[in-house]
């Protein structure tokens, strides 16, 4: 159903039970899966690709052009998965010639007000809280929440599982299964309560537990503490998932928590 009030290019495509409301703008090369529900004041412009089932809601801007002075009028793209809701006002740019696209995956709950920048990756399952400010070629885990308020650096990474403080600033990258809190950014501890509410064992978060106290606790840099935990700990494919997140790491990890 769309409303006579919205204006709707007649080259997007357009499922056939996709609510539209009025004062709708939807440009050209536009896609948007059935079931999805456009609120009112919503502007989707070019390259939007969105799935079924979605919610988007009054004053959201999605796929415009990135705030990045290097874009040059490139074709890329902004795509939302399925079942993913965009409260009021999100902005969410799409992609340069560096990635090509932006991408926020299904299940997403992205809270008003927030922006998600150029050429980001935001996984399956993902929460932004209210205002969370996302710079560009961004990359964050499946079932990680940031909290309100919260920026994020960019090229930054954040893992898997992971929980953001509110308020927070992210400048370094986040391991996968943590918390991080207090300023600058630390480690604060395993995110034990959203690990068990996904069907983690008691076992494997004290595994992934004692990988994160050699890593943050020893006293140690991070090269000799992957050692410890290479010797030490036993195979498992979180024990290498961490392994390579530290490794690989451009931008390093934040630090521990040490008290003043």
């Amino acid at each position: 159903m769309i409303q006579p009030l919205s204006y709707v290019h007649p080259n997007s495509k357009i499922a056939e039970n996709v609510v539209i409301d009025p004062f709708v703008t939807i440009e050209k090369n536009v896609e948007i899966g059935s079931g999805t529900w456009i609120g009112s004041n919503v502007t989707i412009m070019e390259g939007a690709i969105i799935g079924k089932n979605c919610k988007i809601f009054p004053g959201a801007v999605i796929s415009a052009p990135p705030q990045d002075l290097k874009y040059n009028g490139e074709q890329t793209y902004t795509y939302i998965g399925n079942n993913s809701t965009i409260r009021e006002c999100v902005t969410i740019n799409r992609g340069t010639q560096s990635k090509g696209k932006t991408f926020v995956g299904e299940n997403v709950l992205v809270m008003a007000y927030s922006h998600i920048a150029h050429d980001c990756l935001i996984s399956n399952n993902c929460i932004l809280s209210n205002s969370v400010q996302i710079a560009g070629e961004v990359k964050i885990g499946e079932y990680t929440i940031l909290g309100g308020l919260t920026a994020v650096h960019q090229f930054v990474k954040i893992g898997k599982h992971c929980m953001i403080s509110g308020g927070s600033l992210v400048r370094k990258d986040v391991p996968h299964y943590v918390k991080a809190g207090r300023n600058p950014l630390s480690y604060v501890g395993i995110n034990s309560i959203g690990l068990r509410r996904r069907g983690f064992t008691k076992e494997k978060i004290n595994e992934i537990q004692d990988i994160y106290r050699i890593l943050y606790q020893k006293n140690s840099n991070n090269t000799n503490s992957i050692l410890i935990i290479e010797t030490d700990m036993p195979i498992s494919d979180e024990r290498d998932e961490i392994i390579t997140f530290v490794q690989n790491s451009i931008r390093g990890i934040m630090r521990g928590y040490k008290p003043i």
